[in-house]
């Protein structure tokens, strides 16, 4: 352990000015350190710009402020606490270093997820000291949420949010090497909603050198186009009564806005739909739709581990009873509103002979939004020069039924099981084995590109974490998948 961080508080040296931490079970902290300028004033629905500098050592103890949005509602809200931070500057970052000297150490970079309006870096189950603790620098960001972000104006330009991700990425190759990482070293991981993020940055020609590695935890690449995703931003628009402009919704009062946006995006989940924020095709930072551009070789370069959790949806569904209140006649609708093929539906009702019509609709859209696109990606990328490697986790919590759902492989990727929050969704008694070897194969990973599993090829390995001890399994229920095209008549 260095001087710096076994003795007096920690400094770094950034560009905008010199911070001071504080050390936190052996390694240094530094929290709320601005990448950009604040988004408010004149700059609310602009890309983001430099950080003011500032004179003499700034203290960086705790989080900095959070982007506006709400809880999620009841009874999420009790399973995904999310903190929220007063105040205007909302561009920070946090970093965890074992070591502010110039140790070449390897950093994970985490975008969290929150469908784009909840979340932030201040959430606890993303404390980095594990990380740190094992040798990985650790940066977490925040970026702008929900209209702020990733409302379509035509007066502004569009994915705010990501031009916000980008900006921290460029803040981290010029200034991590203070913290005592290498900004060739990077590797950009996120879940969620942070994962479809990061699968737009692979495909944006602007993060080039950026970062190597990559990795998309229960979230596929997905975007809209700008026509297509502007009917959310104009209902918050007309609910308040203006113009569905920047320049209007700039006068409105944040709180304001806020509850509009609440009011427009209430009562939907990532299954089910609803108005929503998305990634869009702008034609500048995305020329082109970010599936289309990784299958056709985007970013093929960067080694890239990604995953689902096997029970996704029962996030979504299992809280508010949605399981029990689909029935077989709903079940059917929804067949043939996603164009389900008939066989496909059989094969997954073969493996589930017990399941309810709302389980079987929760496994087929868990698979047909996530573990299907994630798989014909690893596909794409077969023969690239970036390794790619597929994990899925397994591991069923007991709390409310929630099984192997959607963000349970948080606290074991950070190793934050002993958290109170990571607990909301774990219980007490979440297997500590299971843990060491999930962030194990993360901080490998983003050491040296390799999780401790054969990479992906013509076998389809996969290692599955849970619900015993990880194991590598080779093309995991592969009738099913081979239901949805273009697996049909594929292998």
């Amino acid at each position: 352990m260095s001087d710096s961080v076994a003795g007096t508080p920690p400094r770094a040296r950034t560009g905008s000015g010199t911070v001071r931490g504080v050390v936190e079970r052996g390694v240094a902290v530094f929290r709320g350190i601005p990448y950009a300028a604040p988004p408010v004033g004149a700059e609310r629905f602009r890309a983001p710009g430099p950080p003011e500098p500032w004179e003499g050592v700034r203290d960086a103890f705790v989080y900095g402020p959070t982007a506006p949005k709400r809880p999620y509602a009841a009874p999420l809200d009790r399973l995904l606490p999310d903190p929220a931070v007063p105040g205007d500057g909302w561009l920070n970052l946090n970093v965890w270093t074992p070591s502010t000297e110039g140790a070449g150490l390897p950093v994970l970079v985490w975008i969290h997820g929150g469908s784009l309006v909840h979340g932030s870096s201040a959430v606890p189950v993303y404390d980095g000291s594990a990380f740190a603790r094992d040798g990985v620098v650790l940066v977490s960001v925040n970026y702008r949420l929900g209209v702020e972000g990733f409302g379509v104006l035509p007066d502004a330009p569009a994915n705010r949010g990501l031009l916000d991700q980008l900006a921290a990425l460029e803040w981290v190759r010029d200034n991590i090497a203070a913290f005592g990482g290498d900004p060739d070293r990077v590797t950009v991981a996120g879940e969620s909603a942070g994962a479809v993020s990061i699968a737009a940055l692979l495909a944006a020609p602007r993060s080039a050198g950026l970062f190597r590695r990559a990795v998309l935890q229960s979230g596929a690449p997905a975007a809209l186009t700008p026509a297509a995703a502007r009917g959310t931003t104009e209902l918050i628009a007309k609910r308040l009564g203006v113009p569905a402009t920047a320049a209007a919704l700039a006068a409105v009062d944040p709180e304001a806005l806020l509850t509009a946006q609440t009011k427009v995006t209430s009562g939907g989940n990532p299954l089910t739909g609803r108005n929503s924020f998305q990634v869009v095709v702008d034609g500048e930072l995305l020329p082109r739709d970010p599936v289309a551009a990784l299958h056709a070789g985007a970013s093929a370069g960067i080694d890239l581990l990604m995953g689902t959790n096997t029970e996704e949806y029962r996030l979504w569904f299992v809280p508010g009873g949605l399981t029990e209140r689909i029935s077989g006649l709903k079940l059917r609708l929804a067949l043939l509103k996603f164009k389900v093929p008939n066989t496909t539906a059989r094969v997954y009702r073969a493996n589930r002979p017990d399941a309810t019509p709302g389980e079987l609709l929760g496994a087929l859209a868990t698979d047909l939004l996530l573990r299907v696109p994630l798989n014909r990606l690893a596909d794409a990328r077969t023969d690239a020069p970036g390794s790619t490697y597929v994990y899925e986790f397994g591991w069923r919590t007991p709390v409310e039924r929630l099984g192997a759902c959607h963000a349970l492989e948080l606290g074991f990727v950070f190793d934050t099981l002993a958290h109170p929050d990571t607990m909301a969704l774990t219980g007490p008694d979440a297997p500590r084995e299971l843990a060491d070897a999930m962030h194990r194969a993360w901080v490998d990973f983003a050491t040296d590109g390799d999780p401790g599993w054969p990479a992906w090829d013509a076998r389809r390995p996969v290692t599955v974490f849970g619900p015993g001890a990880p194991a590598l399994v080779l093309a995991p229920r592969d009738d099913e998948l081979r239901g949805w095209a273009p697996y049909r008549n594929a292998r």
